[in-house]
């Protein structure tokens, strides 16, 4: 085993969504062991905020990486939500790498995005009608991180496979 992956699901997805599915194979491929939690109960929590119980969803990633860290190297991987919640994670649990797709640079009044200095890599979509590619970008430039744009919407649809490509890259490099 090289390690494990952590892939969480963005908001209103599940753990058996085409991205972390795809992520799930590409893992699989290259000898990493995987898991995707799945949020969807506490994205049901509307009554909290209308994006669901994000506290929660940090607390049980949290939960999870923490534990998975004492096994071996970790890499924290998610889509839109799932990403904002992976960086914040990094920042309290050791991790060998990140895989950011559609990440939110700000979410309302939340703490902007933060995340480890670690290898990280991102894709986004140029048409991304939730968080503009310029906010991604200058994010990213700021760490240096290696950044794929695309030209697909927030949902990355039509870049499944590119996604899983660069996902097996990050692996492959760490």
């Amino acid at each position: 085993m090289k390690g494990h992956c952590i892939l969480s699901h963005g908001f209103e997805s599940g753990p058996d969504a085409t991205k972390v599915t795809a992520l799930a194979e590409a893992a699989d491929a290259l000898g990493w062991t995987h898991e995707r939690p799945d949020y969807t109960d506490l994205d049901a929590q509307r009554e909290v905020s209308e994006l669901g119980n994000v506290p929660a969803r940090l607390e049980r990633l949290l939960a999870i990486a923490q534990d998975a860290a004492r096994r071996g190297p970790v890499v924290l991987a998610g889509s839109s939500l799932g990403a904002y919640i992976s960086g914040l994670v990094s920042l309290q649990v050791p991790v060998a790498g990140l895989f950011l797709m559609a990440p939110p640079i700000r979410m309302g009044t939340a703490h902007p995005l933060d995340a480890a200095s670690v290898p990280t890599s991102i894709i986004h979509g140029w048409r991304d009608e939730l968080i503009p590619a310029d906010e991604v970008i200058m994010w990213a430039q700021v760490r240096r991180d290696r950044l794929l744009l695309v030209d697909d919407s927030h949902r990355l649809t039509e870049h499944v496979e590119s996604s899983k490509l660069a996902f097996a890259a990050l692996l492959a490099g760490l």
